[in-house]
């Protein structure tokens, strides 16, 4: 489906930012992925007219929509089919439930997780520098470790943060499972909520840390259908203490 101009702010690491194309692609509706340089995108998506910094940011016609979840209502409204949402009331009530939940908890434990250990491995920042195609990205790298303090400050990723998410992750994965074994995702016909939990379970078996964790669920498979490929491995980051 062709809808004129449809344009996707993203980054080519953003969990968020993949689902969004993601449902894109199911709805079949051509656009354009605008993939930010890391740490520009809060300017970049403000030049661009939209009120907050974060991606997913999309432009459909002129019409501003960011955020995982608006998204999702968004382009239902503008392609009903293949749906996003079931028709039954319930269906979509337990639908829309596990996507906040998606979006609320689960999504920003990576994000925590990696902003930690950019603000304090070089290495770390030096290889999403690589990976995203940014020039001379040692250089950046040893000079970047300020912003990306600054930016993971902006989220609380502290050392209590990721501790946290660490200890609670085996219960959101259980979740995410139960999710799964009751149809709510993992169905044939994926939903919003498919495209809002996948992408950040593709993006946790990514990083060598955490994929010991998942690899052996049956989250594991819905992530790795959806989500086949992913840009980056993420070497072992975290203290083996807090693992």
């Amino acid at each position: 489906m062709s809808t004129g101009n449809v344009r996707l702010y993203a980054l080519n690491v953003s969990h968020p930012s993949v689902g969004a194309h993601l449902m894109l692609a199911r709805k079949r509706i051509d656009h354009r992925v605008l993939n930010i340089q890391p740490g520009l995108h809060p300017l970049v998506v403000r030049l661009a007219g939209f009120p907050a910094n974060t991606v997913p940011a999309l432009k459909i016609d002129g019409r501003s929509v960011q955020g995982s979840l608006a998204i999702s209502r968004a382009l239902d409204e503008l392609e009903p089919t293949p749906p996003l949402f079931p028709a039954d009331a319930d269906a979509r009530r337990a639908v829309e439930e596990a996507e906040g939940w998606g979006e609320r908890v689960l999504q920003p434990m990576p994000r925590r997780m990696y902003r930690w250990g950019l603000s304090r491995n070089r290495d770390l920042r030096r290889r999403l520098l690589e990976t995203s195609g940014m020039p001379a990205p040692g250089l950046t790298a040893a000079l970047n470790g300020s912003l990306a303090r600054a930016f993971a400050s902006a989220i609380g990723a502290d050392d209590d943060a990721v501790r946290r998410d660490l200890r609670e992750l085996p219960v959101q994965l259980d979740h995410v499972d139960a999710l799964i074994a009751e149809g709510v995702i993992g169905g044939a016909e994926p939903n919003a909520a498919d495209f809002q939990i996948a992408p950040t379970l593709r993006v946790m078996l990514s990083f060598h840390d955490l994929a010991p964790m998942v690899e052996w669920r049956p989250s594991a498979g819905l992530a790795r259908r959806l989500v086949p490929e992913w840009p980056d491995e993420v070497p072992r980051f975290l203290p083996d203490e807090w693992l």
